[in-house]
């Protein structure tokens, strides 16, 4: 059974369409690879920055539970 032979949106190439193909239907592997993006690498905070982010999730957990569990009249 041949696979079916789409054009690519992008480079206008043509390609096959196999099952399991990464990425869009409509695009060439090629053209579906995602973009190189700068290496995000984690790197250990320090102490302010651990506060601050604390201190940002407990905020953000008071507000979630206002909204949640605040009684509207």
């Amino acid at each position: 059974m041949a696979f079916p032979i789409k054009t690519c949106v992008v480079c206008s190439e043509e390609f096959e369409l196999r099952p399991g193909k990464p990425g869009f239907a409509n695009r060439c592997p090629s053209c579906s690879e995602p973009e190189s993006e700068e290496p995000t690498e984690k790197r250990p905070l320090d102490p302010v920055e651990r506060k601050a982010q604390a201190e940002v999730d407990a905020a953000r957990r008071r507000a979630m539970r206002e909204l949640l569990y605040s009684k509207e009249r």
